[in-house]
């Protein structure tokens, strides 16, 4: 990292269909994570544009990762949290009444170089797949610190 401080927002649909609360997130594309499922998900996101307001970035992130449109709604700011990495993540939330209408259809593709320090390139997908998930099996696929998303959606009214 060269001193500037990373800064990432995103988006956590979440519903209450049928009494059963559930939340929307995504896992992370490549072979580093293909065969990981705890810690290897996070809230659809991306680094925000330094000239634009952060839900612009966010609805720009969950195009290109989920090839879906945005879930309608009022969005609820999350506020923050740190990564252990040292990268700032800012999350919103939408409620979605029909889970049905919020879908993953594919990824944009990133080149990595694979094996590391191969000199060989390939093309992942940024996300592999997305689903709804309670919240208690989010708190164990989520990265460590986004977790505490879950705590403060569980707090809202």
């Amino acid at each position: 990292m060269n001193g500037a401080r990373r800064v990432s927002a995103g988006l956590l649909p979440f519903t209450r269909a049928a009494g059963d609360p559930r939340v929307f997130i995504a896992h992370f594309g490549g072979p580093l994570w293909a065969a990981k499922d705890a810690h290897a998900w996070s809230i659809v996101k991306g680094e925000l544009d330094d000239d634009r307001d952060p839900r612009v970035s966010v609805a720009r992130e969950w195009g290109e990762e989920t090839g879906a449109p945005v879930p309608p709604g009022e969005w609820l700011d999350l506020g923050t949290i740190t990564q252990r990495g040292g990268k700032v993540v800012q999350a919103y939330a939408v409620e979605v009444v029909d889970p049905a209408t919020v879908t993953f259809i594919a990824s944009n593709q990133v080149s990595i170089e694979w094996p590391p320090r191969s000199g060989r390139y390939r093309l992942i997908p940024e996300v592999d797949r997305a689903q709804w998930c309670d919240h208690l099996t989010a708190r164990q696929r989520l990265v460590v610190a986004q977790a505490e998303f879950i705590d403060r959606l569980e707090a809202l009214p």
